[in-house]
């Protein structure tokens, strides 16, 4: 799974953001879309379809296009910090 690779915990205003926030893409069926931080935690990853979510300035821009955009980057390779959304 994308958490394996933080190996710091997401502060607690992040794990409750991940609590209730889902890829957009995926968030249909409630058990799926379920997002992990990565890198840092200025990266959410889809378990499910593997899109990229930025968090530029722990704000996190769940835009299915610019999940996809980063959907076939490896996550060694996200940047960090993350460009903020064109």
């Amino acid at each position: 799974m994308a958490n394996d690779h933080d190996e710091q915990k997401p502060s607690a205003s992040l794990a409750l953001l991940l609590e209730i926030v889902r890829c957009p893409k995926c968030a249909g069926d409630s058990t799926k879309g379920i997002l992990d931080p990565v890198r840092e935690h200025t990266w959410l990853v889809c378990r499910d379809c593997d899109r990229k979510y930025p968090v530029p300035e722990d704000i996190p821009v769940l835009l299915v296009g610019e999940g996809t955009k980063w959907q076939h980057t490896a996550v060694a390779d996200l940047p960090v910090p993350p460009p903020s959304p064109e």
